[in-house]
């Protein structure tokens, strides 16, 4: 385990360490494959980055930011981001008192819900960002996990776009006084194993564990091709079933966006929840 003060992005800098280098600064030696277990924190990312190449920002204090790397050899890898939220939402939100305001939003948001059926009145906690890479055989694995701990201030005047999309949410909101460490020692040794069930089983243990907290569930949606139905939860692969006029459609492509039609989510959203 690691924690820097400052660094571009916690997932960019495990893949570096994993690829290693052919040459050294200079001409040099290079610098060998590292495919070590590690555990990145980053107190603060100048260049954080989210999923489909979005750039996230985050602060010192306001944030959770850490990437977790690590050999990983599944059957199959459909579903680990949900794998993931399930395990971070199970861990900051256990539901002891038979309610959940932590839900799950496909393929890799964490939202603190609302009070409305409709999808609106919620706000994004976290993200997940996973990327793998490969060398001489091993398959490396880096979980990249971004926490709103703090109320988000934004620098400018939101957007229109902004500000009709889903909101910036944070931690405090649900648990007054927790601060970042607080919340990494809550969601750590979970998450491990969490990861190496996934690897053992995949996803299909999971699936209704995210059920129980789909906030996608029953609403009408609307993929980023334009297509539009309604969410009928995850099925054993992790794929999001969507009810369309052409029948059900199991959407599994990382190119692929969904929001709730009457909750529409910005992708220029500014300072959203903090990725890696």
């Amino acid at each position: 385990m690691e924690v820097l003060p400052e660094i571009d992005s916690t997932n960019t800098e495990l893949m570096r360490r994993f690829r290693g280098s052919p040459f050294g600064s200079g001409g040099g030696p290079g610098v060998a494959p590292r495919p070590e277990p590690v555990l990145l924190v980053a107190e603060q990312q100048t260049a954080g980055r989210g999923r489909l190449g979005r750039s996230w920002q985050s602060r010192r204090g306001d944030s959770l930011t850490f990437s977790l790397g690590l050999p990983l050899q599944p059957a199959d890898w459909s579903g680990l981001s949900l794998a993931v939220g399930i395990s971070l939402a199970e861990s900051l939100d256990p539901g002891n008192t038979g309610q959940t305001r932590i839900g799950l939003k496909w393929p890799n948001d964490l939202w603190l819900t609302g009070q409305q059926a409709d999808g609106k009145g919620h706000s994004k906690l976290a993200g997940i960002l996973v990327e793998t890479a490969s060398w001489d055989g091993i398959r490396y694995v880096v979980i990249g996990v971004g926490i709103n701990i703090r109320p988000v201030q934004l620098s400018a005047p939101p957007t229109p776009s902004a500000m009709a999309a889903i909101p910036p949410g944070c931690l405090q909101d649900l648990l007054p006084d927790i601060d970042a460490g607080q919340a990494l020692l809550r969601v750590l040794p979970p998450l491990v194993q969490a990861v190496q069930a996934f690897e053992q089983f995949g996803f299909a243990p999971f699936q209704a564990r995210f059920a129980a907290r789909d906030v996608l569930a029953g609403l009408s949606v609307q993929l980023s091709d334009g297509t539009q139905g309604t969410a009928h939860g995850a099925g054993e692969n992790g794929a999001l079933l969507v009810h369309t006029a052409a029948g059900m459609k199991e959407i599994t492509s990382s190119e692929v966006s969904v929001r709730p039609v009457s909750a529409a989510v910005s992708p220029g959203q500014p300072k959203d929840a903090a990725s890696c």
